[in-house]
Order: C-alpha cells, then sequence, then structure tokens
C-alpha cells in the first residue's frame, strides 16, 4: 500500500497575499513545494492531499493542482477557523488558522493508508522522502500507534542569514523520540552549532543532533486522538486568541502516555528553506546545484 503525502499549505494566503510566495526557484520556475512532489513520488508516495483555506481554492487549482493531475492522484481539503467539535464557537476576534494539528485533521475522511505530513514551503530533499516513503510503506497492514519523524542533522538545517527556531529531539537507545524542545535561537557561534538557553548562554551541540523541521509520518489512527485531544486543548485554550493546536503537542501526549512510539529516521538530505529574504538567493544557488549535479532534471512537471 502506497503512503499518501499531505501537504500543510492553508498559511499560505494569510502570509503572503494570494499565492506570490509560490516563489518560482527553479530553473523553470518550479517552486520549492514542485521538488518536495517531485522527490515523494520517486519516494513510492501513492496520492497527495492538500490542506488550503477555502478562499483561494480556484487560485490553487488553476496553478498548483493542475501541474500534479497527470502524474499523481490529488485531494484538496480544506482549514477553517469555524471548523470546532460540537459544543465550541470561534470566539470573537480570532483570525488565527488553529495551528498544524487542526490541519492535520482535516484530512481524517479522505486518508485511510499511513500517510506523512509536510510543510508546502520547506525544501526537505531526496534523501528524507526516500526514507520516510520506506518507512510508511513497509507498515503491516492496519497498523496502528507506530509513527516517525525524520530528523534532521542540525548542522544541516542553519541559515547563514540569522539564527533559526528548531525542535531540538532527544531519543531512547531504540531510537524512538522521547522529547521535543523548541530553541528560537540556534546558528553556528565559533563554528560550533549552538541554541541559547533559557538564560540567555549560548549552549553547543553536535552538529549531527536531530532536529525537528514538521516531516511526520503518521497511521490514520492518528486522526482519533487528535480529535479527542482537541476537545481537551479548546477546553483550555479557547479564550486564548492565539493558541494553536500544534502536532509536537499531540505527538508528546502520546509518547508520554505511552500510547504511541514515533521513530526518529535520519536522513542526510540538507534542509532549506527561504527564513529570511536574504536567503533566496541562496536557494536559488543550491537547487540549480543539484540540478547541475543531476539529482533533479532541470524541468520537474
Amino acid at each position: 500500500m502506497k503512503p499518501t503525502l499531505f501537504v500543510l499549505a492553508a498559511g499560505m494566503g494569510s502570509r503572503y497575499g494570494g499565492l506570490k510566495q509560490l516563489d518560482g526557484l527553479g530553473p523553470n520556475g518550479e517552486t520549492i513545494m514542485d521538488y518536495s512532489i517531485f522527490d515523494a513520488i520517486r519516494g513510492g508516495f501513492g496520492k497527495l492531499v492538500f490542506v488550503i483555506r477555502k478562499d483561494f481554492e480556484k487560485d490553487f487549482r488553476e496553478k498548483i493542482v493542475s501541474k500534479y493531475e497527470n502524474h499523481i492522484p490529488v485531494e484538496v481539503v480544506f482549514q477553517d477557523i469555524n471548523d470546532l467539535p460540537a459544543g465550541f464557537t470561534c470566539p470573537e476576534g480570532r483570525v488565527k488558522p488553529w495551528g498544524t494539528n487542526h490541519a492535520v485533521l482535516m484530512g481524517k475522511d479522505v486518508i485511510k493508508e499511513p500517510f506523512a505530513v509536510i510543510n508546502a514551503d520547506d525544501f526537505y530533499g531526496r534523501d528524507s522522502f526516500a526514507v520516510l516513503g520506506k518507512y510508511l510503506s513497509e507498515l503491516p497492514e492496519g497498523a496502528k500507534n507506530d509513527y516517525c519523524m525524520v530528523g534532521f542533522r542540525v548542522g544541516n538545517t542553519l541559515s547563514e542569514s540569522g539564527t533559526v527556531a528548531r525542535g531540538i529531539c532527544s531519543a531512547d537507545e531504540a531510537g524512538h523520540l522521547t522529547t521535543v524542545v523548541e530553541r528560537t535561537e540556534i546558528m553556528r557561534v565559533d563554528g560550533v552549532v549552538s541554541y541559547k538557553d533559557e538564560e540567555g548562554k549560548w549552549v553547543g551541540i553536535e552538529d549531527n543532533t536531530p532536529v525537528s523541521m514538521n516531516m511526520w509520518g503518521f497511521t490514520p489512527d492518528y486522526f482519533k486522538y487528535s480529535e479527542d485531544y482537541f476537545v481537551d486543548f479548546l477546553k483550555a485554550n479557547i479564550g486564548n486568541i492565539k493558541s494553536e493546536y500544534f502536532i509536537p503537542l499531540m505527538v508528546n501526549k502520546l509518547i508520554n502516555e505511552k500510547t504511541a512510539t514515533v521513530k526518529v529516521l535520519d536522513t542526510t538530505s540538507k534542509w532549506f528553506g527561504v527564513t529570511y529574504a536574504a536567503d533566496r538567493q541562496s536557494v536559488v544557488d543550491k537547487i540549480q546545484a543539484l540540478v547541475d549535479a543531476g539529482e533533479y532534471p532541470a524541468k520537474l512537471f
């Protein structure tokens, strides 16, 4: 059974106005998302699901979905801030979506097989999709509570333009995730990858320390856990108009309760993205170098 790739793209319109952030960075105007989908297809994924906002559906179908339809089955689902469990209504003044795990919930009616979750605007690289696709496709039929996360080596995820925020991961001897701690300022200090701790001191870590880049693998039972826990989350947070229901919140709960395990998959891929405006040319150059090296064709789709 081929896994599904679930692409979180609901933040697009709000952050950039329309679909302007689908910036052509490849030699023929390819977007970062085009490379992810190309890598996913050759990594063994069999279906694409996008979660977007309803208000840019027409634009999205014309500019984005039409590119992939002849290559892989595609479905589109919608994230809406009013899509809440019975008994809850969106508080007045809330404009922010309810976060990444709320976005994941929107796929529950169309995804019945193991699936991966990625951000639309991160370049994850060929090897990461290969290891993720392999893990998900080798799960026994009907598998439950057996999840995974691609752990990028922190040294492969830095920006040359400033600090980055990353979820620093710890794993047990079996390679299962035990914690994810969000660190908001990470950069090289005197050549050593370092993060700023709660006291403002720089703490050095190994280059190969795994970090989360929001590249997860789940089985469909994850939807039910997410639905149930969303009710608890809303009871505690409905009054906070900026609260968000993030994937690591759900994952940490399942790990701590010993309900599920999350295998940390190592990858040699180098993540990159446009964290700062100054990163754009660097990303263009890196993609061109990969094309020149034969990793990708000059024209993807």
